[in-house]
């Protein structure tokens, strides 16, 4: 059975009625207009609380007096969520707790391969490619999206630019067998796009650099990650330019969405922003739907957007068939 989205908060019994913009299902009690009903969640981006166990926890080319302790920028978050014992059990609890059906996890952590192993409608896998600080290795990173999609049938690939030494560009020569390595396995690539969290150069990951992948790979499905900031108006731009490149709001707390982000959603871009959450690397899952709940309440979402955006979207790019 499919498990519905819950963005509950501390909204009183009495005022749901007259609320505009909630989502049915996500909060009890009656709701106004023709609404859609509930959302079996797709998190494009989660993991699990064991130590070190995301990409984000240590990047080896951060300066020691520019580095977190608890993540490579923790100057940008509060209350990092802890490591855990149990990192799937807290995984699992959590999505219940918030109505998330199917979590895209990762491949580098054994966590997740053990996840998906026992919880395979719980978790679908990515192959990331490029170790963090180190060169970046082209024929390694297609034998290993080929031999993981054969042995785990991932679902997609994933690339942090600026993880290894030297950066790889998005539009190098370097990035290009594995953007023709995804064409022809039918997977979607998830790309840290704008300026990095961890205080490294930003160049290699500029959101002018999608142009001509998307030019160069017509049938590549690309979903920008990490904010695309301070080039979101480009960003959008360029979803409106190539139809299959694509946004996702992993790494953002939702009060943070960028409006231009939002603007796109609510006209026509429907189908191209995709919700990924970040726990536990930064956020907890209590506070993302905490905060999108507070986008329902304001409206900053239309009501017709939230099936696509935090469902249906990801099932379409990761070929999930819905349940």
């Amino acid at each position: 059975m499919a498990r519905c989205g819950d963005i509950r908060g501390a909204v009183p019994d009495q005022s749901r009625e007259s609320i505009p913009g909630l989502i049915p299902g996500l909060i009890p009690g009656p709701m106004p207009g023709p609404m859609p009903g509930p959302i079996p969640v797709v998190d494009t981006m989660i993991g699990f609380a064991a130590p070190l166990a995301g990409v984000d926890r240590e990047l080896p080319q951060v300066r020691a007096t520019m580095r977190g302790v608890e993540h490579t920028a923790e100057y940008l978050y509060r209350d990092i969520p802890p490591a855990t014992d149990a990192p799937v059990a807290a995984t699992i609890n959590a999505m219940d707790r918030h109505g998330i059906d199917i979590g895209l996890v990762n491949t580098n952590s054994s966590v997740a391969l053990d996840a998906a192993a026992m919880h395979p409608d719980r978790f679908v896998l990515e192959t990331h490619v490029g170790e963090l600080g180190t060169p970046f290795d082209i024929v390694g990173s297609v034998e290993r999206i080929r031999t993981e999609h054969e042995e785990f049938g991932t679902r997609a690939v994933s690339l942090f630019p600026v993880g290894p030494v030297p950066p790889v560009l998005v539009d190098s020569a370097a990035a290009y067998p594995i953007y023709a390595t995804c064409v022809e396995l039918g997977l979607a690539i998830f790309v840290n796009a704008g300026v990095p969290g961890p205080r490294v150069p930003m160049a290699a990951q500029h959101v002018e650099r999608f142009d001509r992948v998307c030019y160069d790979f017509p049938e590549l499905t690309i979903v920008m990650r990490h904010g695309a900031e301070p080039w979101t108006d480009l960003a959008v731009e360029l979803m409106v330019k190539w139809p299959g490149l694509h946004f996702s709001t992993s790494a953002f707390a939702p009060k943070h969405y960028p409006p231009a982000i939002l603007e796109y959603l609510n006209s026509r871009g429907v189908e191209k922003i995709v919700y990924g959450g970040y726990f536990p690397m930064a956020l907890t899952l209590d506070r993302i739907f905490a905060e999108l709940h507070g986008l329902a309440v304001s409206g900053r979402i239309r009501p017709d957007r939230w099936e696509p955006f935090l469902s249906g979207n990801a099932r379409r790019i990761l070929g999930i068939d819905d349940v």
